[in-house]
């Protein structure tokens, strides 16, 4: 059986952009008809090929724009490529947007229902997991509000309380991570590394190259769409923090 669970091969991503503001449908339609829009094509990622081995932690880093995001929802199949071909193997769990899959109407307690429903789980599992995702989680009697009075902390306390008690084979993880308290962040490696010992896969970005390079065994560096390195976390982040002065603005996410 092979250890592969993530194939990415000769993947580049096109999009097509307009490139007038529109104000309104109206003059958006008006201008349509009279051919006055203009178009231009961005690449987003150009030729990307590589693999990542089940159990692996696998960190995506890169400036603001590079492609990490695009790259991710390529892997969760949200988009499909231009050119080129991507193979999974394995239930995958993308954590790509702060509350994806929650109704901010609903409380914690009836959302961890929802987004387990969303996610393929049924409602037995979800029961027997409740607890558990409830304690991690850290909320207490928080579960029992309506999550638009949570915090991007909680929430993604929330989010990825459910994403890692529901055992994905494949964890996708977009900074999500990086709006929570220190606390949870060193919970959340803790956790992400029972996950890796089980089979799970993760994939997971973040303009802190500190956790990259504390959580990661792999490290994939994106540049203008464009693969610039892969290899060992230590060596890929070295790399990465070594870039010029003018850089560090975009290494910090600013």
């Amino acid at each position: 059986m092979s250890r592969i669970v993530i194939d990415v091969k000769n993947v580049t991503m096109r999009f097509h952009i307009n490139a007038d503001k529109m104000l309104s449908l109206k003059e958006f339609i008006t201008r349509k008809i009279k051919g006055q829009i203009q178009y231009f094509d961005f690449v987003a990622l150009k030729n990307i090929s590589f693999s990542v081995q089940r159990g692996e932690i696998f960190g995506l880093i890169g400036h603001n724009g590079a492609g990490k995001s695009t790259l991710l929802k390529t892997i969760a199949k949200i988009l499909k490529p231009t050119t080129g071909e991507i193979k999974t193997h394995g239930k995958i769990v993308p954590m790509l947007e702060l509350g994806s899959g929650f109704d901010g109407d609903l409380t914690g307690r009836e959302n961890i229902f929802l987004n387990g429903a969303i996610l393929g789980y049924d409602e037995k599992f979800l029961i027997k997991q409740y607890e558990k995702i409830v304690e991690f989680s850290g909320l207490g009697d928080f579960i029992n509000v309506p999550i638009r009075n949570y915090s991007s902390g909680m929430l993604s306390r929330l989010s990825f309380s459910v994403a890692s008690m529901v055992k994905p084979e494949i964890l996708i993880i977009d900074e999500i991570l990086s709006v929570g308290d220190a606390d949870f962040r060193v919970k959340s490696r803790s956790r992400m590394n029972e996950l890796m010992s089980g089979g799970t896969t993760v994939l997971l970005v973040s303009h802190d190259v500190k956790t990259i390079r504390e959580t990661c065994n792999r490290v994939l560096w994106l540049e203008h769409g464009k693969i610039k390195m892969i290899g060992e976390a230590q060596e890929v982040c070295d790399a990465y923090e070594a870039q010029p002065a003018v850089l560090q603005s975009d290494i910090k996410g600013e």
